[in-house]
């Protein structure tokens, strides 16, 4: 027997605030970035930072290559989400923010919000995401 339509779930436009007030609280998260070969997600540890995403990854890993190849002083287009949904309760949530992201110096990462990387060994490249665009969006029971 199908599910009245008022039973479902009903999906609402969050506001820059309510995104990230949800994503500030939380330690894993994903950045989306053109690694040369394509678009790339990667899983990061991450802090929110005033309106900006604090992660850190190697040097030498996917992420932190691409994004340490950029023009110094520039930024390279980055984009990351973070998401929580109950399956069995069919509610939950997703924010996505896009800027430009950078490679902190090593004053800008003595006055960053820290991050501890889950994953043994060296995380020293620092990175900056600026959230130029911020959506969310919540799916609640009527």
């Amino acid at each position: 027997m199908a599910a009245n339509s008022s039973d479902r779930p009903v999906l609402e436009e969050l506001d820059r605030a309510e995104c990230l007030r949800l994503i500030s609280g939380g330690a894993i998260g994903r950045v989306a970035f053109d690694d040369g070969e394509g678009p790339t997600v990667i899983p990061v540890n991450y802090a929110v930072d005033g309106e900006a995403v604090i992660f850190r990854t190697s040097a030498s890993a996917r992420l932190g290559h691409s994004l340490l190849t950029s023009v110094p002083g520039g930024e390279v287009r980055a984009a990351f989400q973070v998401d929580r949904f109950d399956e069995t309760g069919q509610v939950g949530w997703s924010v996505l923010v896009r800027g430009g992201a950078h490679p902190l110096s090593d004053e800008e990462k003595t006055k960053a919000a820290n991050v501890e990387p889950w994953p043994a060994g060296d995380r020293e490249a620092w990175f900056r995401l600026a959230a130029r665009e911020v959506s969310g969006r919540r799916l609640r029971k009527p």
